[in-house]
C-alpha cells in the first residue's frame, strides 16, 4: 500500500525556486498558531537578508530564492502546526514561532535537520525525516488530498502548472456529453456523500432530460459531528472542486453551477470565492469556456447550518429561499430539481474524483479499491486514537489498518497507547453505526459495511477506547439528529423525540424491563416510516449499539450501573475505609454536605444527598473516594 503522499513533481512544486517552505494553513493548524509561524518566517528571513518569495509565479522571478507559502490541510492534524521543506521533503511537527530561527539557520542556510522537531514514532523512538518515512502517510494513497498539503490554495498558477483544468479542457474540447457520462459509468465512481449512488448513472439520467436549462450543485454542507473531509478539500484545493463542476456541467448540458457550503466554514468559503474569481478572470468560467461558445457560471452560497439540508431536496428548497425540508421522491432532482429543472448534486470529494477520472481514465481509477467500490475514500479519523487527522485510503482497507497502523493505535484515558483498548468505531456520523472488535478485519467499502448494519456516510470515523459508555454515545447522536429534524414527518419529529426520552431514562436510572423492547420497536418504526435519509438513518447508532453491546444496556436498565463509569446518575461513590485517613478535606469540598465522619476516622457518603459532582474525589490525595471518574488514585 506504500505510495508517495502526493504526485506533484518537485520541479512543478518549486516553480524555479531554490527551496520551498510550506506551512500548513488548514483550519486545525491555523487554530494552533500556523499563521504566527508563517509571519515569523517572513520576519526572520527579512532580518537575515535571505532572498524570499511569498507567491510563486514565473520561474524567472523565483530563481535562487526560497518560497515561503501556505497550503491546505496536510492531514496530520495531531502534530500541527506542520512545516515542510522542499525539495528535501523534511517535515517538522508542532512548530512554534520560536522554532523558526532554528529551522532557517539549520535547514535553509546549513542544509541540516532540526532533530527535535521531527516526528518520532511511539514505541521505537524512530525519528522520521519526512512524509515518505512516517507510517501515517506511507500507508495511505492520497489522490484527492495529495495536492492539498503542497500547493498554495489561493494561487491558481500552481494548480494549472500541476495539470489543473486540463480535464475540464478535455471534457469541453475532446469529449461529448455522452462520452463523459460513459467514462464516469465505466469508472464505477459512487457518490462520496453517504448514499454511494453511481455517479455516472446520475449524470446520464440528467443528460437525457429534455430542456435547455439545467443545474449542477456541489453539496458542501458537511454537518456530521467529527467530519471535515469536504472542508479540507475546499480549503486546500478549491480549484479541483470548480473543475469537477465544469466537467459535470459539460456532461449534462448545464450553464449554471452552485456550491452550497456551510457558513461555519469561513476559510473554505473565502478560498472557494477566491478560486471562482480567479477562474473567471482567466476565462475558465464565463461566457466562452475554452473558446467553445459555452457559458458557465459558479456561485458560492452559504447555508445556515441545518443538518437536514445535506439531503438533496432539502438543499434545493433552501437554495430556492424556502425552509429546508425534504420532498417526496420521485421525481428525483435529475428529473426535476432546482427551480423544477434537471439538476445533479454531488459532494466535494465526488467532484474531485471526477477530475482525476477524466484526466487519467476510468481504468486507472478502477485499479484501486474493490470491484463494487472503486477508488479511494477520505476519512476524518478522530477520538481515542494517537494520530487524529484526515486520511485517504483505497476502499477495501481494513479498520485494523486504519486504526492501528495509520492511526497509531488506541489511546487510554491517560493518553498513552493501549494495545488492547479498542472498543468501537462510530462510522458515518449520526447516520452510521458502530463497528467493534469483530469488525477490525472487515474491508471498508459500501457493500461490506452495509452488510453489518453500518455505512460509509461522508467519512467520519470516531474511535473509542474501553472507557467509553456506548449507551451515552448512542444518546449523543440521538440528541443531534432529534435537534436537527426538520419536523415535516411525524415519525421523525416525534419518534426521535421519544427515543431521546427513553435514552435519558436509561442513563438516568428510570428505565425498567419495558424500556429496551419499546426503544427498539420505536427505532424500527422511525427507520421505516421517515420521509428522508435523516429520519431513516437516525436510529442507526441506537440499533447498532443495542446489537453489539446489549450487556451495557442491560447493566444500565437492570442493575442501574454504567460499566464505563460515565453516566453520572448511575454512579455510586463510596469511601474506602482502608485508604481514608479522616482528614476531612472531602467533607469540606462537598457542596451538598453529603459526607460525614469524625476527624481521623473513615468518612462515609450519604447516597441520597450525593450529586456525584466529583469534588470529593478531586480533593482526596489518598485516593480513598472510589466509584467516581476523576479521582487522584
Amino acid at each position: 500500500m506504500n505510495t508517495q503522499p502526493h504526485e506533484l513533481p518537485v520541479a512543478n512544486m518549486l516553480m524555479g525556486a531554490q527551496r520551498r517552505v510550506v506551512i500548513c494553513a488548514g483550519t486545525g493548524c491555523m487554530a494552533n498558531g500556523a499563521m504566527k509561524v508563517y509571519a515569523a518566517f517572513q520576519q526572520e528571513m527579512a532580518d537575515k537578508n535571505l532572498p524570499v518569495v511569498l507567491e510563486l509565479r514565473a520561474e524567472n522571478d523565483n530563481h535562487g530564492k526560497t518560497a515561503v507559502t501556505r497550503s491546505g490541510c496536510q492531514g496530520f492534524c495531531q502534530m500541527g502546526p506542520l512545516v515542510t521543506i522542499f525539495p528535501e521533503n523534511i517535515l517538522y511537527t508542532r512548530v512554534k514561532p520560536a522554532d523558526v530561527d532554528d529551522i532557517i539557520t539549520t535547514s535553509l542556510v546549513a542544509d541540516g535537520v532540526v532533530e527535535r522537531l521531527l516526528y518520532t514514532e511511539p514505541g521505537n523512538g524512530h525519528a522520521c525525516r519526512g512524509t515518505d518515512d512516517i507510517p501515517f502517510y506511507t500507508r495511505q494513497q492520497r489522490f484527492v488530498l495529495g495536492d492539498c498539503g503542497t500547493i498554495d490554495p489561493e494561487n491558481i498558477d500552481e494548480y494549472i502548472r500541476n495539470g489543473g483544468y486540463r480535464a475540464a479542457r478535455k471534457a469541453f474540447l475532446e469529449m461529448s456529453p455522452e462520452s463523459i457520462c460513459a467514462e464516469m459509468v465505466e469508472s464505477g465512481l459512487r457518490g462520496r456523500g453517504g448514499g454511494g449512488f453511481p455517479t455516472g448513472r446520475k449524470w446520464e439520467a440528467a443528460r437525457r432530460q429534455a430542456g435547455e436549462k439545467k443545474y449542477v450543485i456541489c453539496n458542501a454542507d458537511e454537518g456530521d459531528p467529527g467530519a471535515f473531509m469536504n472542508r479540507s478539500v475546499m480549503e486546500g484545493n478549491p480549484h479541483s472542486v470548480i473543475e469537477g463542476l465544469m466537467i459535470a456541467a459539460r456532461a449534462i448540458g448545464a450553464d449554471e453551477t452552485l456550491v452550497y457550503v456551510r457558513a461555519e466554514y469561513p476559510l473554505a468559503v473565502q478560498r472557494m470565492r477566491r478560486a471562482v474569481r480567479d477562474a473567471t478572470e482567466r476565462g475558465l468560467l464565463g461566457a466562452n469556456v475554452f473558446g467553445t461558445g459555452c457559458s458557465l457560471s459558479c456561485e458560492i452560497m452559504e447555508g445556515a447550518g441545518a443538518f437536514v439540508c445535506g439531503e438533496e431536496t432539502a438543499m434545493i428548497a433552501s437554495i430556492e429561499g424556502q425552509r429546508g425540508m425534504p420532498r417526496p421522491k420521485p421525481p428525483f432532482p435529475a428529473q426535476s430539481g432546482l427551480w423544477g429543472k434537471p439538476t445533479i448534486i454531488n459532494n466535494v470529494e465526488t467532484l474531485a474524483h471526477a477530475v482525476r477520472i477524466i484526466r487519467q481514465g476510468a481504468a486507472r481509477f478502477r485499479a484501486l479499491g474493490t470491484a463494487g467500490s472503486p477508488g479511494t475514500k477520505t476519512f476524518a479519523l478522530t477520538g481515542h486514537v494517537a494520530n487524529t487527522g484526515l486520511i485517504e485510503v483505497p476502499f477495501g482497507t481494513t479498520l485494523r489498518e486504519i486504526v492501528h497502523n495509520i492511526g497509531g493505535g488506541i489511546t487510554g484515558s491517560d493518553g498513552s497507547i493501549d494495545p488492547a483498548g479498542f472498543k468501537a468505531v462510530q462510522i458515518g456520523g449520526p447516520s452510521g453505526g458502530c463497528l467493534t472488535r469483530e469488525h477490525l478485519d472487515l474491508p471498508m467499502d459500501f457493500d461490506s459495511l452495509r452488510g453489518v448494519g453500518a455505512m460509509v456516510g461522508s467519512g467520519g470515523l470516531v474511535a473509542m477506547n474501553r472507557d467509553t459508555c456506548m449507551v451515552s454515545v448512542a444518546r449523543f447522536f440521538m440528541e443531534f439528529t432529534q435537534r436537527e429534524s426538520c419536523g415535516k414527518c411525524v415519525l421523525c419529529r416525534e419518534g426521535t423525540r421519544q427515543m431521546l426520552v427513553l435514552m435519558d431514562d436509561i442513563i438516568e436510572g428510570r428505565a425498567d424491563e419495558r424500556t429496551l423492547p419499546l426503544l427498539k420497536e420505536l427505532a424500527l418504526a422511525v427507520q421505516k416510516g421517515s420521509l428522508c435519509g435523516l429520519g431513516k438513518t437516525a436510529p442507526n447508532p441506537v440499533l447498532s449499539t443495542l446489537r453489539h453491546f446489549p450487556e451495557e444496556y442491560e447493566a444500565h436498565v437492570r442493575d442501574k450501573v454504567c460499566p464505563a463509569g460515565q453516566c453520572t446518575a448511575l454512579l455510586k461513590p463510596w469511601i474506602n475505609a482502608e485508604k481514608c485517613k479522616g482528614c476531612g478535606k472531602c467533607a469540606k469540598k462537598c457542596p451538598v454536605e453529603a459526607i460525614d465522619g469524625a476527624l481521623k476516622q473513615p468518612h462515609v457518603i450519604d447516597q441520597e444527598k450525593c450529586i456525584k459532582c466529583g469534588a470529593c474525589a478531586q480533593s482526596c490525595k489518598f485516593g480513598a473516594v472510589e466509584g467516581l471518574p476523576g479521582g487522584r488514585a
